[in-house]
């Protein structure tokens, strides 16, 4: 028997997860008081009532903590930010709010989305629900994991390197990394601001399709928000408006020297071989592909990722806003002591490993160095979409490992974003999803040319629709 649920009955049985389940899994910083979540229940029951229906009406959101909601904290998971409440709301928030979603809270990450694995968070290590001794993923491990705990239908992170797909594939989940521009980045604290982006986790590809239709579109706060981008993700119903209804025609391109590298785990190789071999058998036309430069992202990322988070974070001194050492004796110890006792050690490395690649002497062996090979992936990407509409490989090289395995080794925990990094650097969108083998969930990453967030969705739909 079938009855109407009132969007009060939905949030509540959320928020009953979150309180059962959060102690455990450490997935949110903050969970929103109850009077707010009342306001915004009550808002979207009238929207609701006077048959204003829209994508997300109802349904609650979580809300990776480096995105500001006007009146609550923003910690970016860092003590330097542990007592910031923000004056004003994001973009995406606003957005949100329109179309009726409830915002239950702020999710854990790794400090200033600096991490892989989310046990860099000055609030605590996140456990992933398929198994709570190994690592959720980062940087947005809290909102990967809110998802696939089911303490929420869905959640915003950021990606700078793989910080949406990365926790995604571990969590089992979809995350989905969008073309650069298209979802806007007013109100996302900024870790390097020339990769970072705004994008959704979900359980399923048509969940995925109803915040990417509200968060998307061109935003006049955002100068690099893509102006002619309009989104049309849904049908009238609120329906997957597909693209293509078969694998017919479509053109996959996949690097066999990825998927044949004994550094791979080897669950993951064959998962992805499995699904070429399908795609081959209905229809699609499969075709190998190289990347010359591939083995150059990591370096490139990093050099420029760290070196726009040091001029990004110059910002957090102790003057303005954030911890505050009120012990130092004059301006430059207090900004001294507050800088160094409020930032972790992973985020004071990457702040010092940017300051010496943009230092005097350094900056066109380095920086300058890292940009040529940036555009250099660009041109990669370019010539391979000539050939092919997707791409097909690994989200990691790995499985999750055991919390606290590689906290010690950051050049480990760097190479875990191996096959992600690229789509930033050259501001592609790319999707996570997972493909269900008998041990363990496995993160198969779709990449497609610009602007083709529709495609994209309907590939890894129709993916799903054989690998149930």
């Amino acid at each position: 028997m079938k009855r109407e649920v009132s969007v009060k009955e939905v949030v509540d049985n959320y928020l009953d997860r979150i309180s059962k389940n959060n102690s455990f899994y450490n997935a949110f910083i903050t969970v929103f008081d109850s009077d707010f979540i009342h306001e915004q229940v009550e808002k979207a029951q009238v929207m609701i009532n006077n048959g204003n229906f829209t994508p997300l009406v109802g349904i609650p959101v979580a809300i990776k903590d480096n995105i500001n909601v006007k009146g609550y904290p923003t910690t970016c998971a860092s003590k330097i930010l542990s007592n910031y409440i923000s004056p004003y709301n994001a973009t995406v928030i606003e957005r949100l709010y329109s179309a009726g979603a409830i915002i239950v809270g702020k999710t854990n990450l790794d400090e200033f989305a600096m991490g892989s694995t989310n046990e860099n968070s000055f609030f605590g290590v996140v456990k992933n629900p398929l198994d709570p001794e190994r690592v959720a993923g980062g940087s947005s491990g809290g909102s990967a994991v809110a998802v696939a705990s089911e303490m929420v239908p869905l959640s915003l992170g950021s990606d700078t390197g793989g910080s949406i797909r990365l926790p995604a594939a571990f969590c089992g989940i979809y995350g989905l990394k969008p073309t650069y521009g298209v979802v806007s980045r007013y109100g996302l604290v900024a870790y390097a601001s020339s990769l970072d982006q705004i994008g959704p986790f979900s359980r399923s590809v048509e969940d995925m399709a109803l915040i990417m239709q509200v968060i998307a579109g061109y935003d006049p706060y955002d100068s690099t928000s893509a102006r002619d981008f309009v989104p049309n993700f849904l049908d009238q119903s609120f329906n997957l408006r597909l693209s293509f209804s078969d694998f017919r025609g479509i053109r996959v391109g996949f690097p066999r020297k990825i998927v044949e590298d004994p550094a791979v785990d080897e669950i993951i190789r064959n998962s992805v071989k499995e699904l070429i071999g399908i795609l081959d058998r209905e229809g699609a036309s499969v075709f190998e592909i190289d990347f010359p430069y591939l083995e150059y992202s990591i370096p490139s990322y990093y050099i420029i990722a760290t070196s726009e988070a040091s001029s990004n974070l110059a910002r957090y001194d102790g003057v303005r806003y954030g911890y505050r050492d009120f012990e130092a004796t004059d301006v430059r110890d207090m900004m001294k002591t507050s800088r160094g006792e409020g930032f972790g050690i992973e985020v004071k490395r990457r702040i010092l490993v940017g300051t010496f690649c943009l230092s005097s002497g350094y900056y066109d062996a380095y920086y300058k160095r890292a940009l040529q090979v940036r555009n250099i992936i660009k041109r990669d990407f370019e010539d391979i979409f000539r050939r092919v509409d997707f791409i097909v490989m690994p989200t990691s090289p790995s499985l999750p490992w055991k919390i606290g395995e590689r906290i010690t080794d950051p050049i480990q925990m760097y190479l875990s974003d191996i096959y992600t990094v690229a789509v930033n650097l050259a501001g592609l969108p790319s999707i996570n999803i997972p493909y269900h083998t008998s041990y363990f969930p496995v993160g198969i990453q779709l990449i497609s040319n610009y602007f083709q967030e529709d495609k994209l969705m309907t590939l890894a739909y129709l993916i799903d629709q054989i690998n149930r």
